[in-house]
């Protein structure tokens, strides 16, 4: 069950649209989700949930400010009429891309979708396809499957910054995308037609949720989100989570998540991996397997000057991973059939 506790701010460490991170008097750090409950200013006495510092969780030491009791009351216009954070005491009006564009066309028109199980791949693939073809427009879809506002992301931040990304959709309880969306299959439309995007990369937000099981992760959101993209008339390409260094031998090669994902999905997908990774994926008859040379995603990362690591470790310690990443980011552009050079569809 959640904790609280009631401190105060001592200093507002940084500030950018959706978000502040502030120092406490006890010395704890915390986040203000600004869309949410407004901003907070030095001095100012707030409740925090304590929770995830207390578990240990890989929230960075940071505390959730969940009220500023330095003010009676706070409202902001919203969006629509479809909440996010339903039925709790942060429910908010955050509105639906549906409610704005309409019925848009379910039909993705051949458009490859890279999806992910984790965050730290979105940069990679990102990166990678804006190498391969510049003036592409990418979409990042973040789902509801970890961190819920995308605001909190910094990868997302320097993604757009640097514009490897080009527009965001939130879907279900996520929010503070460009556009919001109820469900992968909606957001996928919204991607395609609002957004005008010609490849889309879907992942959770930062964060995970793994019990050491083979089906109790939220990883395997991918299973309907590729199967979604097959029966909408896209391109479902997987990308495959790699590591060499991972204590854990369940992650260790290809991740099981990976592998339950492929197992699960009622779709052929394509997967591409270079060479060296090809044997740990094991046998794949339903699935379209492609061996592809990426380009060296870390140096692709360093040159527009972001940090990305997976659990910690950087490109240098898991060449593997980011390998992966930039894999399935070229596979998505050879996919792509508007891409440069590719006047066919790829069978």
């Amino acid at each position: 069950m959640p904790s609280f506790a009631t401190c105060t701010v001592t200093e507002v460490l940084s500030s950018r649209v959706g978000l502040q991170r502030v120092l406490l008097d006890d010395g704890a750090k915390a986040f203000v989700l600004t869309d949410l409950i407004g901003d907070v200013a030095v001095g100012d006495e707030v409740v925090v949930n304590t929770t995830g510092v207390e578990l240990g969780l890989g929230s960075g030491g940071w505390h959730v400010v969940h009220w500023n009791l330095s003010r009676q009351a706070w409202g902001t216009p919203g969006r629509g009429d479809v909440m996010k954070l339903r039925y709790t005491s942060l429910q908010a009006d955050t509105g639906a891309g549906e409610e704005v564009h309409g019925e848009l066309s379910d039909d993705l028109g051949g458009m490859p979708v890279v999806v992910g199980t984790v965050h730290s791949q979105v940069p990679g693939v990102a990166a990678t396809v804006k190498h391969l073809w510049p003036e592409c427009r990418v979409a990042y879809v973040m789902t509801d499957g970890a961190a819920l506002p995308i605001a909190y992301s910094d990868l997302v931040d320097g993604l757009r910054e640097r514009a490897l990304v080009d527009g965001t959709v939130t879907v279900g309880h996520a929010f503070g995308g460009d556009v919001e969306a109820v469900n992968v299959p909606a957001a996928l439309t919204l991607a395609r037609h609002a957004l005008r995007a010609d490849i889309v990369v879907v992942a959770m937000g930062p964060g995970v949720v793994g019990t050491g099981t083979r089906l109790g992760t939220t990883a395997l959101e991918a299973v309907p989100a590729l199967d979604a993209v097959a029966a909408l008339g896209g391109r479902p390409v997987l990308c495959v989570r790699v590591s060499t260094e991972d204590s854990r031998h369940r992650h260790q090669g290809v991740s099981h998540h990976s592998r339950t994902v492929l197992d699960l999905v009622r779709s052929p997908v394509d997967v591409a991996l270079p060479a060296d990774l090809t044997p740990a994926l094991g046998d794949q008859p339903r699935h379209r397997i492609t061996i592809v040379e990426p380009p060296d995603v870390g140096r692709l990362l360093d040159a527009h000057g972001l940090r990305v690591t997976t659990m910690g470790r950087g490109a240098e310690r898991e060449p593997g991973f980011f390998a992966a990443c930039g894999a399935a980011g070229m596979r998505a552009v050879e996919l792509a059939e508007r891409a440069p050079g590719n006047g066919q569809p790829v069978p």
